[in-house]
């Protein structure tokens, strides 16, 4: 990324949060557009694509606390006015931003260029340093107990990796020579008035510092080869439906001995036919009779994954009521676990013996006298 489009880039608007959003309402905002845009839901729309790289390339800066310092503190130097040409000799100043950044020819050589390579996994000097790997986003889907319990699961991953054929070099005979144009730096100045120079990547050698004599037929020069490679990743237990996690170091191998980068997967969970979730405890619906509810019983209860559990009904249970089995919900982060809700719903029988109706034609003469409405008529009435 140039100088020019670092300092116009306004990152907090491309997230659609104002510059103080607290880290939750970044990582909401986030992961409400990237659903949206993700090229999986928007096949063919280049638009949709372009968006969601935007959208990536913002959180990576405003979801890191120290990237998100470095870029607020950039952007108010620069971007309100912190350096602005005005009247002098010739009508502006003779001021060259490669003064602040080291001096070096199209890098960062020092000063301000520890903020930027900061923010965009580059350290100062040329091109020829080492060079961090790209992150990479993968899916994955998991059913409800092993989101509850964690799985481990293969994800076939596709990045752009160091060409074997050439060994990254992107000439064929391993012998590429350095851009004369930018003298190895991938970079070049130009002036954009004022006095100002600002860099971009050289056309000449797009941003790599060298130039293959003879390109190699692989990857046509560039060094880089897109490949394939399935992996086991570990998802830990207790993970939400549109979860994103981040497994360092799991991403597109680095550059000349750079790090790798990182590997993020959003996890789905299926939902599943008898329980639910809400937030670390599940949730299950069970059915009892009218008299288990009016007379109180023992009521047997799944659980997920586990044997069954026995809740006391008290007498005179009604519909609806929710009760609690400790330590029967998900998996918590610090390896306790939350609670089973197990809500009671009266089941109403819809064939009756002649027995059992007789015994209840017996209570509906017993309890004739009995309006279970009656309050609610007279509070109608006082409303």
């Amino acid at each position: 990324m140039s100088t020019k489009d670092f300092l116009e880039k306004d990152y907090y608007k491309v997230l659609g949060v104002p510059k103080d959003a607290t880290e939750a309402e970044i990582k909401k905002a986030y992961r409400k557009l990237a659903r949206e845009f993700h090229p999986d839901a928007n096949k063919g729309n280049a638009r949709a694509e372009e968006r969601f790289k935007e959208i990536s390339e913002a959180h990576d800066v405003l979801g890191d606390p120290k990237k998100r310092k470095e870029y607020d503190e950039a952007r108010a130097l620069f971007g309100n006015g912190g350096f602005r040409p005005g009247p002098g000799a010739g009508g502006s100043f003779n001021f060259d931003l490669s003064d602040l950044f080291g001096g070096a020819q199209g890098g960062f050589g020092g000063g301000l260029g520890d903020v930027f390579g900061g923010l965009f996994g580059r350290g100062a000097g040329t091109r020829t340093q080492p060079r961090r790997g790209q992150d990479i986003e993968s899916e994955v889907t998991l059913s409800f107990t092993e989101a509850i319990e964690g799985a481990t699961v293969p994800l076939r991953m596709s990045s752009q990796q160091p060409c074997k054929a050439c060994s990254g070099t992107g000439d064929k005979n391993g012998t590429p020579r350095v851009c004369p144009t930018c003298v190895g730096t991938g970079q070049v100045a130009r002036g954009s008035g004022g006095g100002f120079s600002l860099t971009d990547p050289c056309h000449d050698c797009k941003g790599r510092g060298l130039i293959a004599e003879n390109p190699c037929e692989v990857c046509r020069g560039s060094g880089r080869a897109k490949s394939s490679r399935t992996m086991q990743v570990r998802i830990p237990a207790g993970v939400r439906d549109g979860q994103r996690i981040r497994l360092r170091g799991k991403g597109a191998p680095g550059e000349r001995g750079g790090p790798a980068g990182d590997l993020y997967v959003v996890v789905h969970v299926d939902e599943h036919p008898v329980f639910g979730r809400k937030g670390d405890n599940l949730t299950v619906t069970v059915p009892v009779t009218f008299a288990e509810a009016a007379l109180g019983g023992e009521v047997r209860v799944p659980t997920l994954g586990g044997p069954p559990v026995t809740l006391k009904l008290p007498p005179g249970t009604p519909n609806g009521r929710t009760m609690r089995a400790r330590g029967k919900g998900a998996v918590r982060k610090d390896g306790t676990r939350g609670d089973l809700l197990v809500t009671v719903e009266v089941s109403v029988p819809k064939n009756l013996s002649g027995k059992a109706r007789e015994a209840l034609e017996a209570y509906r003469e017993a309890t004739a006298g009995e309006d279970p409405r009656a309050e609610l008529f007279e509070a109608a009435k006082g409303a």
